[in-house]
């Protein structure tokens, strides 16, 4: 009886979990994923932002290591020998012995002076730690920029794929019409067999839109590093683009980007990093002063001698101080410091071109990202009134058509023009919303909103 309540029990618990996962399994399926849960999850998950990070983890035990160097070297010694053999204790007379000796120490060693090297060298640690982390925003941005913008491929094939559709439908009821007029006489049979090649058209079209939209998920799936199986996107209600999204002037935004762009400070923090290698080589030339302190005891033991103190008294007798002062002063380093300040001098220069060539880069970058902004605007208009013109003109062959005046080979060119004058529009209408995207983003605006 035991048993079976048992077994009821486990079985009860079992159908708990089995609902519990299904249910997960459900939720996870029809889970739509926002634009800023995109940006945040690839953010934190992002194996290129992990690796930074860890960068900035080494930077700090560099910086501490750095830091270190400003304190005092202190070790300890203990140190026991065993001698046994023939020992020449005067000329010409050889003994037996066996010694033993043991002698401990404590020692401190400071650097008072090296040229300001300890100094600049944990100052240019930090500079590497701050780079370090400007290249990783740098890094983090690039990301989110080509997370909204697979995010916005997305919904654009999806736009594609519900034109596709909605014109496989409207196929499907053309073909009714016209299987309609053939019954009634009005349209020759023939017509059926070019609108049913029209239907199957239009089902390759839906075909392909599907498939173009499935590998849109997929790429930002990838992007994201989730799996694919169930993944979805929520829409956003992408404003119809006005000329009011647009900036009049691209200097604001080029002014911006320079003071602000994390890689303009990486080539400014590369400047400062190369500046302070010269101060360092520099020392080189310069002496260097150093204090060493050692306190230590011995005790030594012979079978030669009986009289020996003990051996803790032996270490009490023979404590003694050492204290030292040296100077290391450099007269000729077979020209290392030389061209190592040499070196150091041609790095600097080169960082400064490094930012020259930065500016530079960032600047056509915004300049060319202002012009596509502008011409794609100029391409939704130009589509939008391709669009009308095409409607009606399809709406103008449809009824030419109806009452044979124009043929089936007529309006399916018709209506392929219209196609892809709707095609055309939503490519240009999200062209053009990336496109201010990019711009916001050289300005530091959201691009998640």
């Amino acid at each position: 009886m035991m048993t079976n309540n048992f077994r009821k029990r486990n079985m009860k618990k079992y159908i708990i979990v089995c609902i519990a996962l299904i249910s997960f399994a459900s939720f996870s399926q029809e889970k739509k994923w926002t634009l800023r849960e995109c940006v945040d999850h690839a953010l934190e998950n992002n194996i290129s932002v992990k690796q930074g990070e860890n960068t900035l983890l080494l930077n700090d035990q560099d910086v501490k290591a750095a830091k270190g160097q400003f304190l005092p070297n202190v070790s300890g010694n203990v140190g026991q020998s065993l001698a046994i053999g023939n020992r020449e204790l005067f000329p010409g007379q050889f003994v037996d012995r066996t010694s033993n000796s043991t002698s401990i120490s404590v020692g401190a060693s400071q650097t008072i002076f090296n040229g300001f090297r300890v100094k600049n060298s944990f100052k240019q640690s930090q500079l590497t730690r701050e780079t370090n982390e400007l290249e990783l925003n740098r890094i983090k941005d690039d990301i989110s920029l080509n997370v909204v913008n697979a995010y916005l491929n997305v919904l654009f094939n999806r736009e594609n794929l519900e034109i596709a559709q909605a014109q496989y439908d409207f196929s499907q009821k053309q073909l009714d019409q016209v299987k309609e007029l053939v019954d009634a006489g009005v349209q020759p049979r023939a017509n059926i067999f070019d609108v049913e090649a029209t239907l199957a058209n239009d089902s390759q079209g839906v075909t392909i839109a599907e498939n173009n939209y499935n590998l849109a998920l997929l790429s930002l799936s990838q992007l994201l590093q989730v799996p694919y199986q169930g993944f979805d996107v929520q829409d956003i209600e992408v404003d119809t683009p006005s000329a009011a999204l647009l900036y009049n002037n691209v200097q604001p935004i080029l002014n911006h980007a320079l003071e602000n762009r994390n890689e303009i400070k990486v080539a400014e923090k590369g400047i400062e990093s190369a500046s302070l290698g010269t101060e360092i080589s520099k020392s080189g030339f310069l002496p260097t002063v150093s204090f060493r302190y050692d306190y230590g005891t011995n005790a030594f033991f012979t079978n030669l001698s009986d009289t020996e103190a003990t051996f803790f008294n032996q270490l009490n007798d023979q404590r003694a101080h050492n204290f030292s002062l040296n100077v290391n002063i450099p007269i000729f380093s077979r020209y290392q410091n030389k061209t190592a300040v040499a070196k150091s001098r041609i790095q600097e220069d080169n960082a400064k071109l490094s930012l020259e060539q930065t500016k530079l880069n960032l600047e056509s970058t915004v300049q060319r990202a202002f012009t596509d902004a502008q011409a794609a605007y100029r391409t939704y208009e130009a589509s939008k009134a391709s669009l009308e013109s095409q409607k009606l003109a399809f709406n103008n062959s449809q009824e030419r058509y109806s009452i044979g005046v124009m043929n089936s080979f007529d309006l399916e060119q018709a209506r392929l023009r219209l196609l892809n004058a709707e095609s055309s529009l939503i490519n240009a209408k999200y062209d053009f919303v990336f496109k201010t995207k990019v711009l916001d983003f050289y300005l530091g605006k959201s691009i998640t909103e």
